[in-house]
């Protein structure tokens, strides 16, 4: 039965207002009534429009939810085909299921095209196809709330829970043994894996939560990544070749027992995955080893004509996921580095690549 508007939730009738403008916009269609909340032949259904295309008659029938991330996507296309399967069953054997919620990441979207499901958010992305109509629209914008849970997945200290996990992505690992290897509260962890099993980026198993698409999440940290926190700044040395090789060496050994350097973007691919040459050194350091650093590798400061670049690090997390890759060589682990590679410009980019294709690079 047809349930008054004023009793259906706000969410509930968003969706059936957006779902009505887009077909307004087809004029083929003409819509007879859309119902909410009814009962269906295999439960509640959200919404059931009813159309006429013309030729025949047509149902939509709706599956309406408050989030669009992939995991929950999943389990309501898998309803809304059975859903389908009791409606054409009872005789009405031209519908067509339909997902909507305030926003769908592509992800979400590819989810609904898998398995046959129509989909439309609020946003403006949809796609519905049946009886002789073809509509499919993307657009670029992402809903605030959306930005703020990428954003927050991969702040620092979320980070250190992904950078662990990507070390080895096989890897099942309880909330509590995760939280200590990334020295982390329980509480981070908890969140940081509801976001990636939400996004189906992990998964559980038995022994626990391991990365089902490491790749996904890659491409996502990529493309919201903000460089690390902390002071950068330009010194010139007269070093070079060999010389500064040799020196780094030493001063990465000194300042280490003390305090903690690593070498960072460039300078880091070139002993993880050599690609692009530079005439300039980068390091991520902490505090206590600037003047040691400036002592062996004879720095003076430099207004322009820089070739070593350090960079006080606020967050020391990224010293405990190191890497050394032959002996007293410490470098920013492969994934800090592939991802400091990716935001700087194009040379950085082609070199970020190289490395993922040598160090990151999964079966998914």
């Amino acid at each position: 039965m047809l349930k008054h508007a004023d009793s259906v939730n706000l969410i509930e009738r968003q969706a059936v207002g957006h779902l009505r403008e887009l077909l307004d916009e087809v004029l083929a269609i003409v819509i007879e009534n859309i119902e909410v909340e009814i009962a269906g032949p295999g439960g509640v259904v959200d919404a059931v429009a009813h159309l006429d295309t013309g030729d025949r008659k047509h149902i939509l029938v709706c599956k309406v939810k408050a989030v669009g991330q992939p995991r929950h996507v999943r389990m309501a296309v898998l309803q809304l085909k059975e859903y389908v399967a009791q409606f054409v069953r009872r005789g009405e054997a031209n519908a067509t299921p339909v997902f909507i919620a305030p926003y769908l990441s592509p992800e979400a979207r590819a989810l609904c095209k898998e398995y046959g499901v129509g989909y439309l958010d609020f946003e403006g992305n949809c796609r519905l196809v049946f009886e002789g109509v073809f509509i499919e629209r993307s657009v670029p914008s992402k809903p605030k709330a959306e930005q703020r849970d990428l954003k927050s997945l991969f702040k620092p200290k979320a980070a250190r829970v992904l950078r662990k996990m990507l070390r080895d992505p096989d890897r099942a690992w309880r909330v509590a043994e995760l939280a200590e290897a990334a020295g982390v509260s329980l509480g981070h962890v908890s969140n940081v894996r509801k976001g990636l099993l939400d996004k189906e980026w992990a998964a559980d198993a038995e022994e626990g939560t391991f990365l089902k698409d490491p790749e996904a999440l890659l491409d996502s940290w990529r493309e919201q990544y903000e460089p690390p926190a902390g002071k950068r700044t330009g010194f010139y040395t007269t070093l070079h070749g060999s010389a500064l090789e040799e020196a780094m060496r030493e001063a990465l050994a000194h300042t280490n027992e003390k305090g903690a350097a690593m070498l960072a973007s460039f300078s880091a691919a070139k002993w993880l995955a050599p690609y692009a040459r530079t005439g300039s050194a980068y390091l991520y350091v902490d505090e206590d080893s600037v003047a040691a650093l400036e002592d062996s590798l004879k720095l003076a400061p430099a207004s322009k004509g820089e070739n070593v670049f350090i960079t006080r690090l606020k967050d020391p997390g990224l010293f405990d996921d190191r890497s050394e890759p032959v002996p007293g060589i410490f470098c920013t682990c492969p994934v800090q580095t592939y991802l400091d590679l990716s935001a700087a410009g194009e040379r950085g980019r082609e070199a970020a690549e190289h490395l993922r294709r040598e160090l990151l690079s999964w079966h998914k």
